[in-house]
């Protein structure tokens, strides 16, 4: 092979090298894919005049006594879960809202304690639809349903920011239920639920979360709950609910639980919907 010929043929061979090398480059370019970012939730705006109307705590600038009232039961719960008796309670930050039976406020109870908080200067809230048997939250809201807690946790949504919504009030956050399912109870005492829970606790220093729960009687998905909160709020109907029902409600809790009972719809003026008054608090005092 003479010396030109010898010149061509690795020229040929060099501009091959060179072929190959750049359709390896563009397969491992097209390869290489973007991350995906989730497109940012929309703010979710609440009925606000629709729940002003049926007795919510909307800041319209007004002062009606039952702002009042959620006040001083919210004072506490702060105190409880920031002050020196966070120390003694596991997820004191954590406040599950509860009654006897159905029909006995306790949805009310819980959106106006979680709006009432909101208007704290140093302190965030997050309500959660943790009814997963009858979750009525973001109806009550004005909301449509929303991927919830119970998708979560049967996996259909990996990160639990998925599940966390902004609203229209700046310091309040929501998690809906999610769709229901029959094995609510087994999901609720699951390890995911645990670390969900610890997560919720421990994320944000200066965060209250409050889970509007089922009713306590005839329902085992609450008391799977209580064993992850440190405070508890059992919701009393005046005229309706027994002392004995009240004792087989409690009876159950976590004795750590620091419990306590708000009286519910107890008509004190003409001005009002509801009063709450005679709001009682202990540590595992269930007499």
């Amino acid at each position: 092979m003479s010396i030109i010929e010898k010149a061509r043929a690795k020229q040929q061979q060099k501009n091959l090298e060179t072929s190959v090398k750049e359709a390896q480059y563009s397969l491992e370019k097209e390869s290489i894919k973007e991350p995906i970012y989730a497109s940012p939730k929309h703010e979710l705006p609440l009925d606000k005049i629709g729940l002003a109307e049926r007795g919510y705590l909307i800041d319209n600038g007004t002062r009606k006594s039952i702002k009042d009232e959620f006040r001083k039961i919210k004072r506490i719960l702060l105190n409880n879960a920031f002050g020196k008796a966070a120390k003694t309670l596991h997820h004191s930050n954590l406040i599950m809202v509860s009654s006897a039976k159905p029909n006995e406020g306790k949805t009310f109870v819980a959106i106006n304690l979680a709006l009432s908080i909101a208007l704290e200067q140093d302190k965030t809230v997050l309500l959660v639809d943790a009814d997963v048997l009858r979750p009525s939250v973001m109806r009550e809201l004005g909301i449509e349903e929303q991927l919830g807690m119970i998708d979560y946790l049967l996996g259909k949504t990996e990160h639990v920011s998925d599940i966390i919504y902004n609203t229209d009030i700046n310091k309040l956050k929501l998690i809906p239920a999610g769709k229901l399912h029959h094995l609510s109870n087994e999901l609720l005492a699951s390890e995911k639920m645990a670390t969900l829970a610890n997560e919720l606790a421990n994320r944000y220093p200066d965060r209250i979360v409050i889970f509007d729960c089922p009713p306590l009687i005839g329902v085992t998905e609450t008391l799977v709950l209580a064993n992850l909160m440190g405070q508890a709020v059992i919701v009393v109907e005046e005229s309706k609910t027994s002392i004995v029902d009240i004792q087989a409600a409690t009876e159950h809790l976590n004795e750590n639980l620091a419990l306590g009972l708000v009286l519910n719809k107890a008509i004190r003026s003409h001005k009002d919907l509801y009063g709450y008054y005679g709001y009682g608090y202990g540590y595992g005092t269930k007499n």
